[in-house]
């Protein structure tokens, strides 16, 4: 499953009225952390997309949603369960990290 674009105009509809928990991945064109566990959110979309969706919102196209959840560095990845906010992971990490964080954020 392809990790899924998110903006300031879909968010609630495509997040927050979510069926089953998304990760929304803050991230910019400019972030090199964000660009180093891109592929990794890739990989873990294929391998969990039955059961979370990973969707990122590029912050400098859509300053809003960042503003309204208290982003004040990048990557941050928040973990949306019932259209509220279960978690939130800041920085770079490892698949392997990054994948347990989802698995026991989402329940």
């Amino acid at each position: 499953m392809a990790i899924k674009a998110v903006g300031d105009s879909d968010f609630e509809q495509a997040v927050l009225q979510s069926d089953k928990p998304v990760v929304v991945d803050f991230w910019a064109e400019w972030c090199g952390p964000c660009k180093m566990i891109g592929p990794s959110l890739e990989e873990l979309s294929d391998e969990l997309g039955e059961s979370v969706t990973i969707a990122k919102l590029n912050i400098d196209d859509h300053p809003d949603t960042p503003a309204k959840y208290g982003v004040r560095g990048i990557p941050t990845m928040i973990l949306f369960k019932n259209g509220q906010v279960a978690d939130t992971k800041v920085g770079a990490a490892p698949k392997a990290a990054i994948k347990e964080w989802i698995v026991t954020a989402a329940g």
